[in-house]
């Protein structure tokens, strides 16, 4: 699976690591997180996440 890099602060989401601070668990996928997913780092949706 992919990581995909939230331009503005830096921050990577790793799907094997998910967003455990917000109930998304280890090996979910990009694609997979809810519409409403946001960078936990600034906020900021899925739309400015690019792929690694």
């Amino acid at each position: 699976m992919d990581r995909y890099l939230c331009e503005p602060c830096g921050y990577v989401y790793d799907p094997k690591v998910g967003d455990p601070d917000h109930e998304i668990p280890p090996g979910t996928a990009f694609e997979d997180l809810p519409d409403d997913w946001v960078c936990p780092w600034c906020g900021l949706g899925k739309d400015v996440f690019v792929k690694e």
